[in-house]
């Protein structure tokens, strides 16, 4: 009985293991799936991070091309100072220079283009627009003269300014007011004497010679409008704005102040283009 039993037990052995075997093969596929599960997973989720990360790009893209896009449609734009707010010191404070360029300027560049927008004066240069001013709105001459007026104003400044022109621009000055002296006294008392708010202006005329003129609020020579007419070479904003806190209803010291920062290098070159 015991011989007859052998072949029967082995048989169960060899049944057994190959049942342990497709168990453990069946163990490893299961494994082999949750790994390949796993990667699958991590796969997606690199999936999922690079399209978050391509939306952001493409947010900030869309982002920058439409700030890009109303910088490209605004026609003007504040221009930078040449220099620090404090560098005119003590002749024009610091406090002033930030609210007159970062305010009032940056105010009349912002008005200047809502005024003209979607009209055809949104290509035209500024001189183009202010020389048939008459033909425009009140906010196209306030905003074009404001915003044309202090773009120059900054850039006839320089806190290395002061002294007196030479060169050609010397000769002419000399050969209109008589001397250096002569064009103090007229250009200041053009500015002192504006009534209310304007500007103080040198002018280089049609004819090439040089006249001091002063205009209303934000005019200015280049205008159809303007009672002498010229290129403007050197002006001095006369607004209270420009000089209240420092010199308070002390125009004339302001006025005396100002030929301590003109940029006469500056102003010659201005000179030079327009005569």
């Amino acid at each position: 009985m015991t011989n007859n039993e052998n072949p029967w037990n082995l048989l169960f052995v060899i049944c057994y293991l190959l049942f342990v075997i497709c168990y453990l093969l069946f163990v490893i596929c299961y494994l082999l799936f949750v790994i390949w599960n796993l990667l699958f997973g991590i796969c997606y989720l690199e999936f999922v991070i690079w399209n978050l990360l391509f939306g952001i790009c493409y947010l900030e893209f869309i982002k920058i091309y439409n700030n890009k896009k109303v910088e490209n449609t605004m026609a003007f734009k504040l221009p930078d100072l040449p220099y620090a707010h404090n560098a005119l010191e003590p002749h024009i404070d610091e406090k002033t220079m930030q609210i007159h360029h970062g305010k009032h300027h940056n105010g009349y560049t912002n008005k200047l283009n809502a005024a003209i927008e979607g009209s055809d004066l949104a290509g035209k240069s500024i001189e183009d627009i202010l020389s048939g001013v008459s033909k425009h709105s009140g906010g196209v001459r306030n905003n074009g003269g404001g915003y044309y007026n202090h773009s120059l104003f900054w850039s006839v400044m320089s806190p290395k300014g002061g002294g007196t022109p030479s060169g050609d621009l010397g000769d002419a000055i000399n050969k209109a007011f008589g001397s250096f002296d002569g064009f103090k006294e007229a250009f200041g008392t053009a500015a002192k004497t504006r009534f209310g708010s304007g500007w103080a202006w040198l002018i280089v005329k049609a004819d090439g010679s040089l006249a001091v003129t002063s205009t209303p609020n934000q005019d200015n020579p280049l205008m159809d409008i303007a009672e002498e007419k010229g290129t403007p070479i050197l002006g001095l904003d006369v607004w209270e704005h420009a000089y209240y806190l420092n010199y308070q209803n002390r125009r004339p010291d302001y006025v005396g102040a100002f030929f301590n920062v003109i940029n006469w290098d500056e102003v010659s070159k201005r000179y030079a283009a327009a005569k």
